[in-house]
């Protein structure tokens, strides 16, 4: 929640009440050893990070080095370079109408000291909230020097200024960061001449125009992300500009499966209920490409892929529910299936797999169902179940089929309250939901058959 800002309005009211002007390296290490020692978590919504990424990103604050981030998509790199701003003091005191955001007690440009000699004590000042000290610029192909740093303004020109006149500037992005953050991503994009207008940005504090310099001393604290740099074609970080960054930062996928749930109960957008275990399917499944000899590990599997799967099963069951007229929309096992060819394009292969990409998806999506039913199920004798299915009609099951059908189908048995009991399922839904998983262990085991009929619906039997 923002707070109200505050009421001072000129610079001698705001030297009257003490405040006393930081950098915003300053501001960012003093606020961060303040959460520290408070115990109070600095980086919401960052998972998986805690005794790796965060405490290396830390130190860099605590040293007040620029920061570069590298690792694969889909690792929360930008996630993570959002939230430095919360580090940042909530508002922050500058010259009223000044066009890069002066602190009242430093003016830099032209405009600003005339601004502040001429009114002294009184010159007006503004609040900027820390949410607006925070830029982002996204490197591609067509940025130019002028879009960073800046260029020479026409208009500006033709209203009689001359070319030497600092006044004739539009300033690009990196000025108008002033006092702030200035986050580029995927830097290696930029094109090498465009890199090495950041030089003197990064080591001199001051920026060159069309070969004047302008020596205004920016307060800026500039941070990147990157693929590693051997894993990308596209370009790479031109050493003097690698050199200037005071840390380098290697971010990683979530290293235990909890996390990695974590990531998606966070970030995806369900309109169902989706139960843990397919979440946690979801999340073995991601896990297992990653590991594949199959997926091409230099691109990697993203943290988006698990979240896009887990939203396609929940729309699947508001597809369901909305045809078959069910009151809850519940996701099933049979959901999964659906993931396949809606998100195969998210997953780069390796050459040789050509034409096997559904083959090699399928495999690792069942062996990342039947390890989550031996985990969420192990210790549960399953037999009875077999045996119904062996004296009794084959089970059937699909996207249209209610969760009171498929219920309808089996016998009341022991063993199915103790899964549903063991998988917190109460609705019809969860029930219907509970007992799929365990007729899809029953199949992965080979202890029961599983093959679609003439309608595309699955049959165990």
């Amino acid at each position: 929640m923002t707070s109200t800002k505050p009421g001072i309005t000129t610079v001698g009211e705001l030297r009257a009440s003490g405040h006393v002007k930081r950098s915003v390296k300053e501001e960012l290490r003093d606020n961060l050893l303040d959460a520290l020692r408070e115990g109070t978590s600095a980086w919401p919504g960052i998972v998986g990070f805690d005794r790796t990424v965060l405490p290396q990103l830390e130190r860099a604050i605590i040293a007040g080095h620029d920061v570069v981030l590298l690792g694969e998509r889909g690792q929360g790199k930008t996630r993570l370079l959002r939230t430095l701003h919360l580090l940042l003091d909530e508002w922050s005191p500058v010259i009223e109408g000044s066009e890069l955001g002066e602190h009242p007690y430093e003016p830099i440009t032209p405009a600003s000291i005339r601004k502040a000699a001429e009114f002294g004590e009184a010159l007006g000042i503004g609040w900027r909230h820390r949410s607006e000290r925070y830029a982002e610029k996204l490197a591609t192909p067509d940025t130019s020097v002028a879009d960073l740093v800046g260029d020479v303004d026409p208009v500006k020109v033709a209203e009689g200024r001359s070319l030497g006149d600092p006044e004739t500037i539009h300033f690009g992005l990196v000025p108008r960061s002033h006092r702030g953050i200035v986050a580029i991503n995927e830097l290696p994009d930029l094109a090498e001449r465009i890199q090495v207008s950041l030089l003197n940005v990064m080591e001199e504090r001051d920026i060159q125009v069309r070969g004047y310099t302008l020596r205004l001393p920016l307060d800026v604290l500039l941070v990147a992300s990157a693929n590693p740099e051997d894993y990308t074609n596209r370009g790479r970080i031109i050493t003097p500009l690698k050199d200037r960054f005071g840390a380098e930062i290697r971010t990683h996928y979530p290293i235990v499966l909890g996390d990695e749930v974590s990531v998606i109960e966070q970030e995806a957008e369900l309109t169902a209920t989706v139960p843990s275990y397919l979440l946690e399917v979801l999340a073995r499944f991601t896990r297992l490409l990653r590991e594949s000899p199959s997926i091409d590990q230099r691109s990697g599997v993203s943290a988006r892929f698990a979240i896009a799967a887990a939203e396609t099963i929940s729309a699947a069951a508001v597809h369901r529910a909305a045809v078959l007229g069910e009151a809850d929309a519940v996701a099933r096992p049979v959901d999964l299936g659906t993931i396949i060819e809606v998100l195969r394009g998210k997953v780069e292969f390796e050459s040789g797999e050509e034409g096997r990409e559904v083959e090699v998806l399928e495999h690792l999506l069942r062996r990342a169902t039947a390890d989550t039913v031996r985990e969420r199920l192990g210790g549960i004798n399953l037999a009875p179940l077999v045996t119904a299915i062996e004296q009794g009609e084959p089970v059937v099951t699909g996207d249209r089929i209610t969760a009171k059908a498929l219920l309808g189908e089996l016998p009341d048995l022991a063993v199915l309250d103790d899964v549903s009991a063991r998988l917190d399922a109460s609705s019809d839904g969860e029930r219907a939901a509970a007992t799929e998983l365990a007729l899809e262990g029953l199949y992965l085991a080979r202890r029961i058959a599983k093959d679609p009929d003439e309608d595309g619906q699955t049959v165990y039997s």
